[in-house]
């Protein structure tokens, strides 16, 4: 199941995880984080990543992000080895980290800036702010924003670049819980718009079966994949449905957590 729904074909990445292992020298010696791990995530996929803290989530949205090579294995964007960084992938972290001195307009435009492009595809960072509904800030700064419009500001930092995966990674952690509803509502409808793919990590159960097409739970470290759960509730999603109650609790079996239910 892809977001679009129309005839067109979803403009999404397809990433391959393939046999991934992942291991970090210290001090006393090498600490394995991902086990022998295979994972897909097709053209316009939503993709949740869950699992005890510390367990390796946040290190696997690095690899596909090609922020590091993985130490075994192999990880593909559109059957091209993922090597290094690429516009196509983008990463969304919990801290927008915005340049305080620069305008809204100016953080978004960033990407196009470093690519040379700003001068020619200028429309492009005015497109990404009505996105996120930011059209009427673009000559705020930073300290004038609250945290969710922050956060918004990161995202369209991110869409401007027309990525093929938005990688996020606990993108709505520090705002307050009223906030991160209506963000999680807002992200899914950006999502379904654009048709890029999305590999998500977050700790919140919730906020994973709510957003997500398919919910990878993973082990303790070293990182395997436990069981995956597929929700195939249409959107817009209702919370109080019973299919996520019934999904809530097996995703909190699988994280020991069943007792609490």
């Amino acid at each position: 199941m892809v977001a679009n729904t129309s005839a067109e074909v979803a403009r999404g990445a397809h990433i391959a995880v393939r046999n991934v292992s992942h291991w970090f020298e210290l001090p006393g010696g090498a600490l394995q984080v991902i086990a022998d791990l295979d994972l897909d995530i097709q053209p316009g996929e939503f993709v949740a990543l869950l699992g005890p803290s510390g367990c390796g989530k946040s290190t696997l949205l690095r690899l596909v992000a090609g922020l590091e090579p993985a130490t075994a294995g192999s990880l593909q964007h559109d059957g091209q080895a993922i090597t290094d960084p690429d516009p196509s992938r983008i990463v969304v972290f919990q801290d927008p980290t915005l340049f305080p001195w620069r305008t809204v307009w100016d953080n978004v435009a960033l990407g196009l800036q470093a690519r040379g492009l700003l001068k020619t595809q200028r429309h492009r960072v005015d497109e990404a702010l009505a996105l996120v509904g930011l059209e009427g800030f673009s000559k705020a700064l930073p300290h004038q924003l609250s945290g969710g419009m922050a956060q918004r500001v990161a995202l369209a930092r991110a869409l401007v670049n027309d990525p093929g995966l938005l990688v996020l990674d606990e993108p709505l952690g520090k705002l307050d819980s009223l906030t991160r509803l209506a963000m999680q509502t807002e992200l899914v409808n950006l999502w379904q718009r654009s048709g890029f793919s999305v590999l998500l990590v977050t700790h919140d159960v919730e906020e994973a079966l709510f957003m997500a097409q398919r919910v990878v739970v993973l082990s303790d470290r070293p990182a395997r994949i436990k069981q995956v759960l597929v929700n195939d509730l249409p959107y817009p999603r209702h919370r109080g449905d019973p299919r996520l109650a019934e999904l809530r609790h097996q995703a909190l079996s699988l994280l020991g957590l069943a007792e609490s239910w």
